[in-house]
């Protein structure tokens, strides 16, 4: 091989390298890479926004969408991400059983789709409230706990409360809200707080 082959060769590869730098520099945190990561800025999707907060607390949007604090592990970032996408969806008692995907939402439906595969990956399949009680590890998780008995169950992540019940939109339906103790005074409420690993 002569010289200005070698040469043009050289130049050829430092403009594709110097390209490849710059598409790299021009991809905003917090774009979802082609593998199906999470830039940077963490998670968004669902609504939420390609955006984090600080601190350890999830933030309520005044769209109903939930933001993942920065500092949230991937998995809690997951979940809110997962709830956001069902957040408008409707209840129906056995909703979201059948289906990772339905129309509609029981509350441990929701709970479900939310720790499955299409959120957290802490369950692999749905499970009915009453099984819930026995999920996991007793006490409270430092970033997602569930509350359940046998009749109704819901879970807050990172500070939020995300159920079928008591939402903070009003509608009839899977939903966020940031008042964890609503409507935990009556005899019937669940209080058994559970958690998986170190989430």
């Amino acid at each position: 091989m002569n010289s200005d082959s070698q040469n043009f060769r050289w130049r050829i590869g430092r403009v594709a390298g110097s390209a490849a730098c710059a598409l790299i520099l021009a991809v905003p945190a917090g774009t979802a890479l082609a593998d199906g990561g999470i830039g940077t800025g963490g998670g968004g999707g669902g609504g939420g926004g390609d955006q984090t907060t600080s601190g350890t607390k999830a933030k309520l949007k005044d769209n109903g969408k939930a933001i993942a604090p920065a500092s949230a592990p991937r998995r809690v970032k997951e979940a809110i991400e997962a709830a956001n996408r069902i957040d408008d969806k409707g209840y129906r008692l056995g909703g979201g059983h059948g289906s990772w995907e339905d129309s509609a939402y029981d509350c441990s439906g929701a709970v479900s789709y939310v720790l499955g595969p299409r959120g957290a990956g802490l369950i692999d399949s749905s499970m009915p409230s009453g099984s819930y009680t026995n999920w996991g590890s007793q006490g409270k998780g430092r970033w997602i706990t569930t509350y359940a008995n046998s009749g109704h169950m819901f879970v807050v992540i990172a500070g939020l409360r995300f159920d079928t019940s008591q939402p903070d939109d009003g509608e009839r339906g899977p939903g966020w809200s940031t008042d964890v103790q609503k409507g935990m005074s009556w005899s019937g409420a669940p209080t058994n707080p559970r958690h998986k690993g170190n989430l």
